[in-house]
C-alpha cells in the first residue's frame, strides 16, 4: 500500500512540475513579447523612420538567427554614422 500511495504522490509532483513549468514558460514568453514591443517602440521614436526600419529588420534577424550581434552592428553603425556627420558639420562649419 506504501508503494502504491507514494507512486500516486509522485505522479502527481510531475503533473504540478509540468504544469508550472508551462506557467512559467507562458510568463517569460508575455514578458519578453511586451518588452519587445516597447523597445520597438522606443527605436521608432528615437530614430529616422529608415534607421527604425533597419534595426527592427535587424532585431528580428537576431532572434532569428539566435545572434544578437546582429543588432548590436546596426546600432554601432548608426553610432558611426552620426559621428561622421557631426565631423563633417564641424569641418564644413570651420571653413
Amino acid at each position: 500500500m506504501k508503494l502504491r500511495t507514494r507512486s500516486i504522490l509522485q505522479e502527481l509532483n510531475e503533473l504540478a512540475e509540468v504544469r508550472n513549468k508551462d506557467a512559467l514558460f507562458e510568463s517569460r514568453a508575455t514578458n519578453i513579447i511586451n518588452s519587445a514591443i516597447n523597445l520597438l517602440e522606443s527605436i521608432h521614436k528615437n530614430y529616422t523612420p529608415e534607421q527604425a526600419d533597419e534595426l527592427e529588420r535587424r532585431f528580428i534577424n537576431a532572434i532569428r538567427g539566435q545572434d544578437s550581434a546582429k543588432f548590436t552592428r546596426g546600432i554601432r553603425k548608426i553610432v558611426e554614422s552620426r559621428k561622421q556627420s557631426k565631423a563633417l558639420g564641424q569641418e564644413e562649419s570651420n571653413d
